[in-house]
């Protein structure tokens, strides 16, 4: 027999993203390279660095409230309340050990740990990759076939450098099923409205990107805190 289950209002924060790059007309006749491509590309660039950034860290305020931008505690599922991510303590400042990460995947459900990543910058993956059992082998792991991605405590790595670094009293690691957690909204695509009158020589090229973000089960993934 199972516990009656109940349903939550969520809503997604939107946010819009800009840029109004410009170029000559000269240069986009250029025959030898294509600048309204290549702005382009940057622009998507760009826009993709700081919706990571939101996706993460954003407060909310016309903008996404990012993952790390929710509340905390140490309960377990059982009893912390929804929209508040479980928050395990490393037990001493600045660092961590193998340990700490078995706890942390052991943390979270069967259910969510079947499409688990962890998620720390590249500098705390590089501490990560120092660490050894007690008979001296790396809990990392090299793919074993080309194409195959690295493993630790055979899960993989997602490399974001938006992510606190491993320093005291920091939520340096996240580990869990992002998919299932957190969602993403993408109203309607970047749109580029292509402006010749305005600042003429120079051809202006408006993108806008309407995103939001918003956590969708506190229960998919944990946090490790470097504190005691």
């Amino acid at each position: 027999e199972t516990g009656t289950p109940t349903l939550k209002q969520i809503m997604a924060t939107m946010g819009e993203i800009y840029a109004n790059p410009q170029a000559t007309q000269t240069s986009l006749d250029d025959v030898f390279f294509n600048v309204e491509t290549w702005l382009q590309d940057e622009i998507a660039r760009e826009f993709a660095e700081k919706e990571g950034l939101a996706f993460l860290l954003g407060d909310g305020i016309n903008k996404p409230k990012g993952i790390l931008d929710n509340p905390f505690e140490a309960t377990d599922d059982k009893t912390r309340p929804f929209g508040t991510i479980q928050q395990l303590s490393s037990g001493t400042a600045g660092t961590f050990n193998g340990d700490n990460l078995i706890d942390l995947i052991y943390s979270i459900k069967a259910g969510y740990r079947q499409n688990a990543v962890f998620m720390m910058t590249n500098l705390t993956q590089s501490k990560a990759r120092k660490l050894k059992d007690n008979e001296g082998n790396y809990l990392w792991q090299p793919g074993l076939q080309a194409g195959q991605p690295s493993t630790l405590l055979s899960y993989g790595i997602e490399e974001n450098n938006d992510m606190p670094e491993a320093e005291a009293d920091a939520n340096a690691i996240l580990f869990g099923d992002f998919k299932r957690g957190y969602t993403i909204v993408d109203r309607m695509g970047t749109r580029i409205l292509r402006d010749p009158f305005t600042n003429k020589p120079y051809v202006g090229f408006y993108t806008t990107k309407r995103v939001g973000g918003m956590l969708t089960d506190s229960s998919a993934f944990k946090v490790l805190a470097l504190k005691a």
